[in-house]
């Protein structure tokens, strides 16, 4: 009996504190703007071949090294197929990414305002890290990754700021940072600038990571890549073997493949996107918001005088979904996803009644 109530076991439990991802309502009728989902579905493609998977199939394991997908990427990035890795949505090839490279005692430096999983993953491998306080305007400060670290992270654009830093400032960081692996996380790269993938061939030490989860409308099929050179993807793919060799599933091989090739309708789907963007920010101002110029599919918008809690609670309350972070610097601020035009409608018909009111 005395062994049964002994819990020394529980003092081994690795404990960390775990990401908080956006609320996914069930409720049909609730406006969701909260995630950063991309409003329009996949190619026509995509359903297409779900349709007409061969279900037979489905008893054997996936091809572990997710073949038929690298090499669409390959092709359509023009990268040698040994450049690209797949994983199950770019959260797991962070995952990998930060167990794979940052085994160093030295810190890995990333800006203070950021992907919030960053600290987790740290937590949970046992990363040494230290934050780099981004600028008053939200902007990497290039100086402060001069130092000695142990690696270097940077979402570009940056969530949940949304602000997209210049290749220029990208290449200085990494051009200083010779002797670490330098991670830029590109989630949102198809609704800003340039690519830092342009100097994966110059720097061998660059892992560039994006994600099908946005621009191509595939967040449920949980596809995400990384581009380097061939040094760093070998050394994912030994790490991912020696955890999970059969990461990807079938359906989304099959169905990522069609998502690659398809990117007229992509390219017509995200200037949509971007149309509705500039329409949501002459909206906000009109109704006394700022924010930062945005480089992706969501606004980062903060109130003249209406605390951004107030506003998140009300338009919680009326069925309206948004993202409020309860954290320092920006617990006044709001990141509102870009949907259709008609959902962004009845956010701003809410949103001009609910500020007339106070």
């Amino acid at each position: 009996m005395e062994l049964m109530n002994n819990n020394r076991w529980e003092s081994y439990i690795r404990r960390v504190t775990p990401y908080v991802p956006g609320e996914q309502p069930k409720d049909e009728s609730i406006i969701k703007l909260n995630t950063n989902e991309n409003p329009y579905p996949p190619a026509p493609g995509v359903e297409r071949v779900l349709r007409n998977i061969d279900v037979d199939r489905l008893r054997l394991y996936p091809d572990p090294t997710i073949g038929l997908l690298v090499d669409e990427l390959a092709s359509f990035y023009e990268l040698d197929k040994d450049q690209v890795f797949v994983g199950v949505g770019s959260d797991d090839v962070l995952a990998n990414a930060f167990l794979t490279f940052f085994n160093s005692d030295k810190p890995i430096i990333f800006p203070d305002i950021t992907y919030s999983f960053y600290p987790v993953y740290c937590d949970l491998y046992r990363i040494p890290y230290e934050i780099q306080p981004l600028d008053k305007e939200f902007r990497i400060v290039k100086e402060d990754y001069y130092k000695d670290n142990g690696g270097v992270v940077i979402a570009n654009p940056n969530a949940p700021t949304s602000v997209y830093e210049e290749i220029s400032i990208i290449e200085d960081i990494v051009s200083h940072n010779p002797n670490s692996v330098v991670i830029v996380d590109e989630a949102y790269i198809d609704f800003a600038g340039e690519s830092a993938l342009s100097l994966v061939s110059k720097y061998e030490n660059l892992l560039v990571v994006q994600t099908f989860s946005k621009s191509r409308s595939m967040a449920g099929m949980r596809i995400g890549y990384a581009m380097g050179s061939k040094k760093l993807i070998k050394a994912l793919n030994d790490v991912k073997y020696s955890i999970n060799s059969y990461t990807l599933n079938q359906a989304s091989i099959l169905a990522g493949v069609e998502g690659v090739r398809d990117w007229e309708y992509y390219n017509e789907k995200i200037q949509n996107i971007l149309d509705v963007r500039n329409e949501s920010e002459k909206e906000f101002r009109r109704l006394g918001f700022s924010f930062p110029k945005s480089g992706a599919n969501f606004l980062f918008v903060t109130h003249a005088s209406i605390p951004a809690k107030d506003l998140y609670e009300a338009l919680k309350e009326n069925k309206i979904y948004v993202r409020y972070f309860d954290l320092p610097r920006i617990d006044n601020y709001l990141r509102v996803t870009i949907g259709k035009k008609e959902e962004m409608d009845k956010l701003f018909d809410f949103l001009s009644k609910y500020i007339e009111s106070k």
